[in-house]
């Protein structure tokens, strides 16, 4: 998905090589409840003492990717070694997160989407079994930003995995062999999934992706015992589509009213509007309900589409025995620049000062902006800048919506300069952790800024329906990633970490105040959760963009595992082999990343590490 254009300016752009540290004391924030004296404690969604294994994409049903394992620390984790690692077969953006469930643990690559089960109890953990599903090249063909994967999830016995052309697939998880697989979605519509399914309440939630391709998106829940389905909630159209009814009651009057879905569109564009489901999901046990984000409306050119274009680019709770939607909030109304909305969103409780708990989630979103918002009502708590943000200013927190700035907005046939952040976002898909010992969020970002300039577009099935061109360059002060700890009870920047290139990878947060992440020219970092010091690193043979994990093995140690093999839209330059001269590939990101082939090469593999 390309467009001609002007010669890469990267190398005219300075940037800071090595990355810095600083601790900062941001301007405070809109935040009306919470308070510096407020304490925060887990979520529902996380069990009392951790077991060691990691079953599901984040860890838990809170999306913490907290582990409580203790035996790494910031006094020894100087010492870990590599213990084992094995490729994948597979060259690409390997963006997700093994599963550790016994004595196995499952990686799953990028299309072709095998499944490699590795065995914990041999010396070197040599593969136990393969599983090839083997879905249909056309697949490549329409997938947005690479041909990634971000993992899977385990449920009573099995392992359920999804497939860019559009399964859903169980597999045995002591032999590999497959149990079911269900076709979701139409490669020739240019529909694709690349999300991790999660399992509810005996449901596998699974999502699509193809927003640039016009497709109309949605969350389907499959039986995870014979994968039927059990229903599917749309992202536009009307209420009987989005599965909205009497139970439906938004905190903000702009999200309320009939076919909302169909109305805040032109005529029959809901049809083709985007809001795909692509990210992770999260869910309380206690109020019962799932949360997930609904990303960017179609096409990127917003000129096209007037109205708020619900229900995409915001936040769905919903019951997840009939998927009844309960409560929407949407963080970028009639959104302009991609920013999406798929972020993931991490439950915990929070208790202020005078003794009053209010269950929140936390969400770093795409426009720049973290935001809490109390998860039983989809209230705005707080809403508060963690990147340079020029395309608004602030958030309103009494009708919850961000002030956009109207000179910024792109026009058909003109170019607007200087928007930030970029379509990319302050962050993208690439999961944040949050450790209720230190109170701190752990946000893996980018640093970006774009020009863009509105195009006609016209929407041919199976085809890109973008409208726009685009072109990213880094932020204030010249580098590209950053990795941030974030206090949301005052919604303020404790440290950061300027890293040279996007931070893609997730981030993991120990018990003992260790934090581990990955760059893209392949460092595989741990600093410290309290004040960002750099601890260890070690050099991967392709960059990180995957989601680190941690585990008890059999041998009741604690390992550390991530994948390597750069990719994603951030890395499509190496993985997709494009033009690193011209800067319209990857939808306007090579132009920012046209020097990353020479700081690393493709890969695929798994590394595990462990204390001597």
């Amino acid at each position: 998905m390309t467009r001609r254009g002007a010669i890469a300016l990267l190398l005219s752009i300075a940037w800071l090589g090595a990355c810095r540290k600083h601790v900062h004391s941001e301007p405070a924030a809109q935040n009306p409840w919470l308070d510096a004296a407020a304490k925060v404690s887990l979520g529902t969604g996380t069990p009392a003492e951790d077991d060691g294994q990691w079953t599901m994409p984040a860890k838990d049903y809170a999306n913490t990717r907290y582990s409580r394992l203790t035996q790494i620390t910031p006094e020894n984790v100087k010492d870990l070694k590599l213990v084992w690692s094995q490729k994948t077969g597979v060259e690409g953006g390997h963006e997700a997160a093994p599963l550790v469930v016994g004595r196995t643990m499952y990686v799953v690559t990028p299309f072709p989407n095998h499944v490699l089960a590795f065995d914990l109890e041999k010396p070197g953990s040599p593969p136990k079994w393969t599983y090839e599903p083997k879905p249909v090249p056309a697949a490549r063909g329409v997938a947005c930003c690479d041909l990634v994967n971000r993992g899977m999830a385990f449920w009573e016995g099995r392992i359920y995995m999804n497939t860019l052309d559009d399964f859903t697939i169980a597999l045995d998880a002591a032999t590999g062999a497959e149990v079911w697989r269900t076709k979701l979605g139409e490669v020739t519509r240019g529909e694709t999934i690349t999300m991790a399914p999660l399992v509810v309440k005996g449901h596998v939630l699974v999502g699509n992706s193809g927003g640039e391709m016009g497709v109309r998106g949605w969350l389907t829940a499959l039986d995870a015992k014979t994968g039927s389905i059990a229903w599917r909630a749309w992202s536009t159209g009307p209420d009987r589509d989005v599965l909205i009814g009497p139970e439906f009651k938004p905190h903000y009057a702009s999200d309320r009213g009939a076919d909302l879905g169909v109305r805040t569109w032109p005529v029959e564009q809901w049809r083709i509007g985007g809001g795909t489901v692509w990210g992770f999901v999260s869910y309380d046990p206690e109020l019962d309900l799932i949360y997930y984000g609904t990303a960017n409306p179609g096409p990127w050119n917003h000129e096209a589409r007037p109205g708020d274009n619900k229900w995409t680019a915001g936040i769905f709770a919903r019951r997840p025995s009939d998927g009844a939607a309960i409560w929407f909030y949407q963080w970028s109304p009639h959104d302009v620049y991609d920013h999406d909305g798929v972020n993931e969103n991490v439950l915990f409780d929070a208790t202020s000062a005078d003794a009053k708990t209010r269950k929140v989630l936390a969400h770093a979103d795409r426009n720049g902006y973290v935001y809490v918002l109390d998860r039983v009502t989809g209230e705005v708590l707080s809403a508060a800048p963690f990147v340079h943000v020029s395309s608004s200013n602030g958030v309103d927190l009494a009708s919850g919506r961000p002030n956009m700035v109207a000179a910024l907005a792109p026009t058909t046939g003109k170019v607007t300069r200087n928007i930030c952040p970029a379509s990319a976002g302050g962050k993208d898909w690439q999961p944040m952790s949050f450790s209720p010992h230190t109170g701190l969020l752990y946000i893996p970002h980018q640093n970006l800024c774009m020009d863009e300039e509105g195009l006609e577009s016209n929407y041919v099935e199976g085809t890109p329906y973008v409208g726009a061109n685009t072109r990213f360059y880094p932020g204030p002060g010249g580098h590209r990633g950053v990795l941030t700890a974030w206090n949301p009870m005052t919604a303020r920047k404790v440290w950061s970490i300027d890293e040279n290139f996007p931070v893609w990878s997730g981030t993991v947060a120990t018990a003992t105040d260790v934090v581990f992440y990955g760059t893209m020219d392949g460092w595989f970092k741990a600093v410290h959760a309290r004040t960002g010091a750099e601890l260890w690193k070690f050099k991967t043979d392709s960059g990180v963009i995957g989601q680190p994990v941690t585990y008890r093995g059999p041998d009741g140690k604690q390992y550390i595992a991530v994948l390597d093999g750069v990719g994603g839209w951030a890395g499509a330059v190496v993985s997709n082999d494009l033009d690193p001269l011209d800067g319209t590939g990857a939808i306007g990101f090579v132009h920012a990343m046209a020097d990353l082939k020479n700081a690393t090469k493709k890969g695929g593999a798994v590394y595990v590490f462990a204390l001597p």
